[in-house]
């Protein structure tokens, strides 16, 4: 087989095992009997980080283009084949990483695995001008639905590039943008391929109802022979220092639905024990409806409709908290703010009680649980540690690790970090026509501001 294997590791009486293949493809395979279906998570290291100046999309426009068809498989053949198959499919762009994935009948398992070695060593022989220009239109179309032409966004997109400076690796999201989009080249993809679509710099999970043996051998049949490629660019360094240093802050006149009010924070990098301890800071400030913020302004004030505080984890530079409150009624952006205010400088010098942080952690919990529970969310959560921390099997030992953070450690973090000189903060307000038709639609309706 030319692959090494580790020791198992167990936690929760789940297992995963590692293997390399000669060319570099790293191989976690999670064996589970429970039901007879078999995932496959295959992520590249490429994400929009890797990404220059002038080419901003190009990661996110290639995992389009992976569905093209390859040297085998024709167009739509890859979607057509699994879900004729019974399987389900899909694929996704982020900062940090790009990601394929699969869930098949176990009978099935050897097809999917065809396909994804198949584009991964033959995509180039299918890759044309026609399949370039058709899936530039369908990002460029998926950009107007999701950001441009959607209430509040571009929140997402405006609050990255305050927190993350320019010509930082993270300052620009993995949609891109329209001019970027229109001057990537077929030379431009073609490229990327080559530099980034690469054994060695893949991951391989398959977990389910599998026989290790046979799936090494299926593997090593036809990904074996894909020849590695020594030309990655590392991306660029996304140290910054902890805080910000002083608050940003942008006023937008849109025509969205009600004021609002939405921050990001810089937090600690994902991978580390603050990093858990700040998710644990946020579920308790702003996770669901028994959180800090949503009895604060939703229930108690009735200023809100909804606040919710959650977190992107990031492991090449800051993770960002995410404030995002929706005003109701007549409700200013002003008191909601400085009811925010000072339920973050409450929490950072009491920190959580003590039945705060037991649910904060039974809710995390319970959402790690659910995403190792199903054969695709543990073979992407093996990726992503493989891929973002070099040992996959970091994925089973999460859950403790979020139970072993203390309430001090919790107050710790907010203190140092949910601070106003540590934000960018974006405020909306609707335009005159759109508070024209809610005060017309409130003297007909005799609506009540709750």
């Amino acid at each position: 087989m030319g692959h090494t294997a580790t020791p198992q590791d167990t936690a929760g009486g789940l297992t995963a095992t590692e293997h390399r293949l000669p060319n570099g493809l790293r191989v976690v395979l999670s064996e589970d009997h429970l039901t007879p279906v078999a995932a496959v998570c295959l992520w590249y290291d490429v994400g929009s980080r890797h990404e220059v100046a002038g080419r901003t999309g190009l990661a996110h426009l290639f995992e389009h283009l992976m569905f093209q068809g390859s040297q085998q498989v024709t167009g739509n053949g890859h979607f057509e084949l699994i879900q004729a198959a019974g399987g389900s499919l899909n694929g996704t762009t982020s900062f940090e990483r790009t990601n394929y994935f699969e869930t098949m009948p176990a009978h099935q398992l050897e097809l999917a695995l065809w396909l994804e070695a198949d584009r991964m060593g033959t995509l180039l022989a299918a890759l044309d001008e026609e399949s370039m220009e058709n899936q530039r239109d369908v990002v460029k179309n998926e950009r107007r639905q999701r950001y441009d032409n959607v209430p509040y966004g571009t929140a997402f997109e405006k609050l990255t590039a305050m927190v993350f400076p320019e010509d930082h690796p993270y300052h620009h999201t993995p949609i891109g943008s329209m001019a970027d989009l229109d001057a990537a080249s077929l030379d431009d993809a073609r490229e990327f391929f080559r530099t980034y679509y690469a054994p060695n710099n893949a991951v391989l999970a398959v977990v389910g109802d599998i026989d290790p043996e046979q799936t090494l051998a299926w593997v090593e049949k036809y990904f074996g022979s894909i020849p590695s490629h020594d030309g990655k660019r590392p991306p660029r360094d996304g140290t910054l220092p902890e805080v910000i240093g002083g608050e940003l802050r942008e006023l937008l006149e849109e025509d969205v639905p009600s004021r609002a009010l939405m921050a990001a924070y810089r937090l600690p990098h994902d991978g580390s024990r603050e990093a858990d301890a700040a998710d644990l800071a946020l579920t308790v400030l702003g996770g669901g409806e028994s959180s800090r913020l949503h009895n604060r302004l939703v229930r108690h004030d009735r200023t809100a409709v909804s606040a919710g505080f959650g977190m992107l984890r990031l492991a090449g530079a800051p993770s960002m908290g995410w404030l995002d409150v929706k005003t109701s009624g007549e409700a200013r952006v002003e008191e909601i703010e400085a009811a925010v205010d000072e339920e973050l400088a409450r929490f950072a010098q009491e920190g959580p009680t003590a039945e705060e942080l037991e649910r904060a952690q039974a809710q995390l919990e319970r959402e790690w649980l659910d995403r190792l529970a199903t054969v695709g969310g543990r073979a992407d959560e093996l990726c992503r540690y493989a891929v973002l921390f070099g040992d996959p099997q970091l994925a089973l030992t999460a859950v403790r690790r979020i139970l072993e953070i203390t309430a001090d450690e919790v107050r710790a973090v907010a203190a140092a970090r949910l601070r106003p000189d540590n934000r960018a903060v974006l405020v909306y307000e609707p335009t005159g026509s759109q508070e024209d038709e809610t005060e017309a639609e409130n003297d007909t309706e005799g609506a009540d501001h709750q």
